[in-house]
């Protein structure tokens, strides 16, 4: 059986375990009934999610013009500080960025391979914390926009990471800590005017658990573009990866706007 089309990052479904999706223009794969079964994953070639053309893919699933010129490609996507919406000054185009700047997001603190700090908006939650490989998530602060958490965030990234040490995510070398109580003090170190938004107990810890039959000890990436053709026997999904037998690890993400072939044994 085989299926075909633009990779995009996998769909989820918060559950125990969490579901995962492979979602293309005429079908779908639930990546949960894959596990220990041998997949084949063939490149074919670029299509850019923004223009639709058959162009390199340079960056998120963009080719190098749209990654340059596509409001939802500004740099205020990965350093929310950068936010201007709510001064009503526009970076690409103002009527997206107010849409996306100018709604609740959540400053967050996270544990995927150590305690990482993060910002993602509210209705992507737990979504965001699932494509982190997060097993566990507390929110900080809700505030209205996404200039309060971009700052949030920046003063928040001198006493913890903003990255995930995908390498530790992947093979689940997690420290054991209390992200309650490690939330719990960290009224001192939030900004000034978004104090008022910061609130003694968090509404909720999240724990979350990934399709994972064995992690790898050791891991090693998948690159479509130095090897076009690869099969292996699925062993787990976490984050945006899939995890292989071998150590092989895919991540979907990285590969956005590829057009593959997906065989199944």
């Amino acid at each position: 059986m085989t299926y075909e089309g633009v990779l995009t990052k996998m769909q989820t479904e918060f559950g125990n375990p969490i579901q995962y999706y492979l979602v293309f223009e005429n079908s779908f794969l639930n990546i949960n009934q894959l596990l220990n079964k041998e997949l084949e994953i063939t490149f074919q070639g670029y299509q850019c999610l923004n223009c639709g053309k058959k162009k390199k893919i340079f960056r998120q699933g963009f080719c190098y013009d749209c990654f340059m010129s596509s409001a939802a490609a500004g740099d205020w996507i990965m350093k929310p500080e950068l936010s201007t919406a709510h001064l009503d000054i526009e970076d690409r185009n103002l009527e997206y960025e107010k849409l996306v700047q100018l709604q609740p997001h959540i400053v967050y603190l996270a544990l995927s391979s150590e305690i990482k700090v993060g910002v993602t908006r509210k209705t992507q939650v737990p979504t965001r914390w699932i494509d982190q490989g997060a097993v566990q998530a507390v929110p900080i602060v809700e505030v209205p926009n996404r200039y309060l958490a971009g700052i949030t965030e920046v003063a928040l990234k001198n006493h913890y990471a903003d990255k995930t040490n995908w390498q530790k995510m992947l093979k689940n070398e997690i420290p054991e800590v209390d992200l309650v109580t490690e939330r719990n003090g960290l009224g001192n170190l939030i900004p000034e005017e978004v104090q008022p938004y910061f609130e003694a107990v968090p509404e909720k810890k999240y724990e979350l658990v990934y399709p994972v039959l064995e992690y790898p000890k050791k891991v090693n990436s998948l690159n479509l573009d130095k090897t076009p053709q690869f099969t292996g026997k699925l062993s787990g999904v976490k984050g945006q990866y899939l995890i292989f037998e071998d150590g092989t690890v895919f991540n979907v993400r990285t590969f956005e706007g590829y057009v593959v072939k997906i065989s199944l044994s």
